[in-house]
């Protein structure tokens, strides 16, 4: 398997997820969670909306935008997709030490997304690293 359709499938899985949890959000509901209460306290915090945006659609826009750099294969869309990924990534650390360091609750939803970019990070730069010079 090439290492941009391993991207592909994790950007998917990725998509999946926060598809999931902006359905969650916008009708209102709770997360389906394996940690007591965990999920909805972090969908319901404050901290799942930035600048009055909900988390869970960045995280939609950026799987979207990553599907969008992986249809091509240039330097230019594997340079974006790595700048993406790891923005994702940073991105996701941070909300990571939120959920555990600010919340003290853990949604099995954003660790899976987390999994996801971390995969999708390493993928993406490997990729761009691989490249063949031109």
């Amino acid at each position: 398997m090439t290492t941009r359709v391993a991207a592909i499938a994790v950007a998917v899985a990725g998509l999946a997820i926060a598809t999931y949890l902006t359905v969650v959000h916008y009708t209102g509901g709770d997360p389906v969670c394996a940690i007591a209460h965990g999920c909805a306290t972090v969908q319901q915090s404050s901290y799942a909306k930035l600048a009055g945006i909900p988390v869970a659609v960045l995280g939609l826009a950026g799987y979207v935008a990553i599907l969008a750099t992986l249809v091509k294969d240039t330097e230019t869309t594997r340079s974006l997709a790595a700048l993406l990924a790891i923005s994702g990534l940073a991105f996701s650390a941070w909300l990571t030490y939120v959920e555990i360091w600010e919340l003290e609750a853990i949604c099995i939803w954003c660790v899976a997304s987390a999994i996801c970019m971390t995969l999708l990070a390493g993928l993406a730069t490997t990729r761009l690293l691989r490249a063949p010079a031109h």
